[in-house]
């Protein structure tokens, strides 16, 4: 099938042709065929032409897609007043944040911008980020607040403080798993007669279908995604909550638990690129140009992290989670007769927080360890469908 999306430019297409150039070589190199994690994993990250590791703009009007960040500050204000009240409450939680994978630095900025109002600035604001790229955007972004903000290339072994992880879990390379005749399979990546990707179903020895409740009873050409990067992810990031003497992690993403990700209907698998502001499901289409996700199975997610010492502090939708965090008072700083200000506001609110647009659709896990949780927050808590 043809996909009708914009045209890439010349220097785009170029960057591309050296990627899949590379994509062609490391497939010959390993015998004729990846995994689609490796795959997913050099068109995303693979240094100067991976998708995050290039220099288009992957965010906003003039990238790919919209986070919840851009959309409203008023989301950044939302989590900054959260994390203030946790810490405050909390005696062994430090007033430290640490922000995974920050985009452009957008979050930060607003999150820093709260806190500053409320004279709550961080010891310090710590971001794990991997792209030089999106380094570089955020050191611009956060130039106001450059004291306080210090760039890390992993998570440190121990941390007490407040983690922010905005849409981190969906950009962890998957493995594709599908169900044969004969048994499991792992669909990889191969080449075809003329050099094109193309997908090849193999058998392997080490799937791990134990993410996948009732794996057996599926039914032959299911199709699903397992994720042992984000697992071992949320292994280090469970060690390391559980490490210190008060930690929290607020991690907003879209995604299912697991009795709903592995529904008999769900049979192609939750797979999606987006390209421009298109979203469609061909992950060959111009590698290093379109992101690559598929949604989060946050039971599993949830469970790496507890069996590391851990604990599920809430699971909701984002809907709830920001009514619930005050997101609404904060509305109401601007006055409504102000409508300049008090309507794009409200859109954007509207935006995060209705089951139509991102209220439903996105889900937060909270996990952490000696951490005084709100009472509030515990309101439409799913953590029971995990």
């Amino acid at each position: 099938m043809q996909l009708q999306l914009p045209e890439p430019g010349e220097d785009a297409q170029s960057a591309s042709h050296t990627l899949q150039h590379q994509i062609a070589g490391e497939i010959a190199a390993a015998g004729g065929w990846i995994s689609f994690q490796r795959y997913m994993e050099l068109a995303l990250y693979a240094p100067q032409v991976g998708y995050y590791s290039g220099g288009s703009a992957k965010l906003g009007k003039e990238g790919d897609f919209t986070t919840a960040p851009e959309i409203s500050p008023l989301y950044g204000a939302t989590l900054a007043s959260l994390a203030a009240e946790v810490i405050a409450a909390s005696p062994s939680v430090d007033n430290v944040l640490l922000e995974f994978g920050a985009g452009t630095g957008k979050l930060a900025h607003d999150i820093l911008t709260e806190l500053q109002a409320r004279a709550a600035l961080p010891q310090r604001y710590f971001i794990v980020e991997i792209s030089a790229q999106l380094r570089a955007r955020q050191q611009e972004t956060l130039a106001a607040f450059a004291p306080l903000v210090q760039w890390l290339d992993a998570l440190p072994a121990t941390f007490s403080g407040v983690v922010v992880g905005n849409e981190v879990l969906d950009a962890m390379p998957v493995r594709l798993a599908v169900k044969a005749e004969q048994g499991w399979q792992e669909r990889g990546v191969a080449l075809d007669a003329e050099g094109r990707l193309r997908f090849e179903d193999r058998s392997v020895d080490d799937l791990p279908l134990a993410q996948i409740p009732d794996a057996n009873a599926l039914p032959p050409g299911y199709l699903t995604e397992v994720a042992p990067v984000a697992i071992g992810f949320m292994r280090t990031l469970g060690r390391m909550l559980a490490s210190g003497p008060g930690a929290l992690a607020i991690l907003p993403d879209y995604g299912f638990p697991a009795a709903e990700y592995y529904l008999h209907d769900r049979d192609q698998g939750t797979l999606m690129c987006h390209y421009r502001h298109h979203a469609h499901t061909d992950p060959f289409y111009w590698p290093g140009l379109q992101d690559i996700t598929a949604h989060v199975d946050f039971t599993a997610m949830a469970v790496a992290a507890v069996e590391e010492g851990a604990e599920v502090l809430a699971y909701t939708s984002q809907g709830a989670f920001l009514l619930n965090a005050g997101i609404g008072e904060l509305l109401l700083r601007t006055s409504p007769e102000d409508s300049a200000r008090y309507l794009p506001l409200a859109n954007g609110m509207q935006k995060l927080i209705s089951p139509a647009e991102m209220g439903e659709l996105f889900k937060v896990l909270a996990i952490g360890k000696n951490v005084e949780w709100p009472a509030r927050m515990l309101r439409h808590d799913r953590t029971h469908r995990l």
